[in-house]
């Protein structure tokens, strides 16, 4: 055992993080944002900004010798009402790139959120921490990766041996942008999200902005995407335009381009793969909006239910197959002036036979065996030979 005599207080600063696009100085200590303060300021909704606050892909980076590692932080809890509990978010550790433990941080405040209504309410909290001990021997690059799917101010980190920041390995940097299915989801904690799996598997660096609810095409998120230094860019688009019901097929396509082209303007030649939505039978060929069924919950379980008539298509209403076509039509139509521009269906990445093996739980999200295939699968066919990331 170390006694507190033993602890190094190292300070908090962007030189031990990783996937973070920026960090605000709070009363408690330093908050990851995942989008920066510009893009945070042209946004109004809820949801946006608890999900670009949930660190999915963020992770402390250091090098050390320390046996023994300490980490306040003050997380924020979810809690919405009439739903089943959620798990405490899951922070890993992994030493030398393996994993090496796990762990949750007890207490913090709390965000509750009725979905019926639409409103929210804070309860304040305490911080709490987080303790790695027996780590091994010697110098060693540690890594922990933040709770994705939970709101996390860092507050303080302390070690029996001094810290260093890890230097730059040279690896690609791979930038993402999804809906919750890329920010995690149900994954089984951060690392097994499916964009962290195949960034593994790849050997890139992940910057993932995978924003729960929040994949809709916003010229603030095109923009942070143009300013971010990447080598390899994807954005998977489709199933929160459906589910949210914010817009039809004419205004669709040219969003798409608009988008695309603020990405180009700061990365006009990285490959730019375009992914289209997995298959979620829900809304493949029903309109949202999508609306929480409460019928189960007595068993534990909550689903969505899709709230559209597919009759609606004719006069432009957007279903998953709608905009299947669509994505597919633009990336062709670019391609001939951009011969970087990919594209990938995203029901190679999890389909029909997949959905029987592995149904979505609630007829919307992965559990942590579908991340798993998922991030397999794009690994094999975006980083191996002839795919968009191959180079």
């Amino acid at each position: 055992m170390h006694s507190t005599d033993d602890w190094i207080t190292t300070p908090l600063t962007g030189d031990l993080l990783r996937g973070a696009l920026d960090l605000e100085r709070t009363e408690h200590g330093l908050l990851p944002h995942r989008l920066p303060a510009a893009a945070r300021a042209q946004n109004t909704d809820g949801q946006l900004a608890m999900a670009e606050s949930q660190p999915s892909g963020v992770r402390l980076v250091l090098r050390t010798r320390a046996t023994a590692l300490e980490l306040d932080t003050l997380p924020t809890k979810r809690v919405y009402v009439g739903a089943p509990p959620r798990p405490e978010g899951v922070y890993e550790l992994l030493v030398d790139g393996r994993p090496a433990g796990r762990g949750t941080v007890a207490g913090g405040s709390t965000l509750t959120i009725d979905m019926t209504t639409g409103t929210t309410e804070v309860e304040q909290g305490a911080a709490g921490t987080l303790r790695f001990a027996d780590l091994p021997e010697g110098g060693k690059d540690i890594e922990i990766w933040l709770p994705h799917n939970e709101t996390t101010e860092l507050v303080a980190l302390r070690t029996n041996a001094p810290v260093e920041p890890v230097p730059d390995h040279g690896r690609r940097v791979w930038l993402h942008h999804g809906s919750s299915i890329s920010h995690g989801s149900d994954a089984a904690g951060p690392t097994t999200t499916w964009p962290a799996l195949a960034a593994t598997l790849g050997g890139v660096e992940l910057v993932n902005l995978g924003l729960a609810g929040s994949a809709l095409l916003d010229p603030f998120t095109a923009r942070a995407m143009r300013d971010t230094p990447a080598d390899l860019i994807s954005v998977k688009i489709g199933i929160n335009v459906v589910n949210a019901d914010v817009m039809r097929l004419r205004a669709f396509g040219p969003a798409v381009h608009g988008f695309l082209d603020t990405i180009r303007d700061g990365h006009p030649t990285a490959p730019l793969l375009v992914v289209s939505p997995i298959l979620c039978p829900v809304h493949e060929d029903t309109p949202g909006p999508l609306a929480p069924d409460f019928s189960r919950v007595a068993d534990g379980r909550m689903s969505w239910v899709a709230t559209g008539d597919p009759a609606e298509r004719a006069s432009g209403k957007l279903t998953l197959n709608v905009i299947r076509d669509e994505l597919a039509r633009i990336v062709a139509q670019r391609f001939a002036d951009d011969p970087n521009l990919y594209h990938l269906d995203g029901r190679d990445l999890y389909g029909e036979a997949d959905a029987a093996e592995l149904p979505l739980p609630d007829g919307l999200h992965p559990d942590a065996a579908t991340h798993r295939r998922i991030g397999e699968r794009f690994a094999r066919l975006a980083f191996a030979d002839q795919g968009a990331f191959s180079g």
